[in-house]
C-alpha cells in the first residue's frame, strides 16, 4: 500500500496548536504588579524624551 506522502508533492499542514484549559490551570497566574509613576514629574518627561530620541535614531539607522 502506498503512503500519503509518496502520492502528494506537498506535505500536509501540521496540526494547529490550541491552548488547553488544563495547561493554563496548571500554571498559577501571578497578580499584576501595580506601577505608580508620576507622569508629570520632570524626571519622567526627560526619560521619555531620551527614550523617544533613541528610538528615532534606531529607526533612522534601520533605513
Amino acid at each position: 500500500m502506498q503512503s500519503l506522502w509518496s502520492r502528494t508533492s506537498v506535505a500536509p499542514h501540521p496540526p494547529f496548536l490550541v491552548p488547553c484549559e488544563k495547561a493554563s490551570a496548571a500554571k498559577p497566574q501571578e497578580p499584576e504588579e501595580e506601577i505608580d509613576i508620576d507622569l508629570e514629574a520632570p524626571e519622567t518627561e526627560k526619560a521619555a524624551l531620551a527614550i523617544q530620541n533613541q528610538f528615532r535614531r534606531f529607526q533612522k539607522k534601520k533605513k
